[in-house]
């Protein structure tokens, strides 16, 4: 009777411990972009176990320069920017993705028509491609083929203006092309305006991109918007700023920002050169993590108000190297990576989940200028 039970017990769980494991297996591909101005291939991959925090040298893929990557929602294929600083514009490659085996394809490659591309996005039914070009203030829209590759150019848009910093903010700077939750809307950020920008997206339509009822959204001058982030349940955006080193809440309602909250990423004493970077949450939502490069070098730690979205500080964390660019966090929230680009190295931070605090794990990873971090689950 005893054994009956306790069958019947493993039964009823069985189901739900299955879906854990589908929907977060333990391990994971992790690739990384990275700079190839000295002596880097290009794309590197690395098995990660999510239960040990180790990683294991699998692939590489030679391209050049690419310092962000997507991966497509199906796991199938992988996008790279080209940041190659070319005269005539640099480029964006398509490649397919074995997520058994963490090889890469080389399909097809298209120029951005702008300069110095840093942020590629790609939409769930990969019908879509979005690029932004920094330099040129730009972002462009690609269709997708079935196979995965590259199709026409569909659109380019060019934003004008300045702001009040005229060594960084002459011209227009987009820094970031980030699709809504529902995926109607792009969102670019510019650090050249001081300017979020906000774009309805029709993917059957030729041009896909038009001004969304709220054009612009703007933040204080000077501050240089770079990446955002949607909370889960799409009613926040997190905007990390470079320049300012400066993160702002804001509130997402009916498709438009509302500022909230903006919370200073630096501490009182600190008057030495800024750099903010990456932007994430924890995957449960409940902690914000964002980089600051220059003379920082760290990681910064925030916890959600789960009803206002707003930020309380938690912790400042070295991220132990020189010009933390990006960080990822592992699909179970188990392990941070951040990617260290001027001291070449990539350390992980164990995460405290009940807390969100980080404490350094295991050895630093050498890899030559290390960029854009991405986690695809292995099958």
């Amino acid at each position: 009777m005893k054994k009956l039970i306790v069958f019947m017990v493993i039964t009823a769980f069985m189901p739900s411990i299955l879906w854990a494991q589908k929907q977060h297996p333990k391990m994971y591909h992790l690739l990384i972009g990275t700079y190839t101005n000295d002596g880097s291939k290009g794309i590197y991959v690395y098995r990660f176990n999510g239960k040990t925090g180790k990683t294991k040298f699998e692939q590489s893929a030679k391209t050049s320069d690419p310092s962000f990557l997507a991966v497509s929602a199906d796991q199938k294929y992988v996008y790279a920017v080209n940041e190659s600083h070319h005269p005539s514009g640099d480029s964006v490659t398509a490649f397919k993705f074995n997520d058994r085996n963490g090889k890469l394809t080389y399909l097809n490659q298209l120029p951005t028509y702008g300069q110095d591309p840093c942020y590629v996005t790609v939409d769930r039914k990969n019908k879509n491609l979005f690029v932004a070009n920094y330099s040129s203030g730009s972002l462009t829209a690609y269709s997708l083929k079935p196979n995965g590759s590259l199709g026409d150019t569909l659109q380019t848009i060019r934003h004008t203006g300045g702001s009040v910093d005229t060594s960084r903010q002459k011209t227009a700077h987009v820094h970031a092309v980030i699709l809504s939750p529902d995926e109607k809307y792009l969102l670019a950020d510019d650090l050249g305006t001081d300017k979020v920008y906000e774009y309805r997206y029709q993917p059957n339509q030729k041009q896909p991109l038009t001004p969304a009822a709220q054009p612009t959204v703007s933040v204080n001058a000077g501050n240089g918007p770079r990446h955002l982030v949607f909370s889960r349940d799409a009613k926040h955006a997190y905007l990390v700023q470079e320049m300012g080193a400066k993160i702002t809440v804001f509130n997402y309602i009916n498709n438009k920002l509302s500022a909230a909250q903006t919370v200073e990423m630096d501490n009182a004493s600190f008057k030495g050169q800024n750099g903010a970077a990456d932007i994430h949450l924890s995957p449960d939502g409940k902690f914000l993590y964002a980089s600051n490069r220059g003379e920082a070098n760290d990681l910064v730690v925030f916890k959600v108000n789960k009803a206002s979205g707003k930020l309380s500080f938690v912790q400042r964390q070295s991220c132990l190297g020189k010009g933390p660019r990006n960080f990822a966090i592992d699909p179970s929230g188990d392990f941070l990576l951040v990617a260290n680009q001027i001291s070449n190295d990539i350390f992980t931070f164990k995460v405290n989940k009940t807390t969100g605090k980080l404490t350094q794990f295991g050895t630093k990873l050498e890899v030559s200028h290390p960029v854009c971090l991405k986690f695809v689950p292995m099958k």
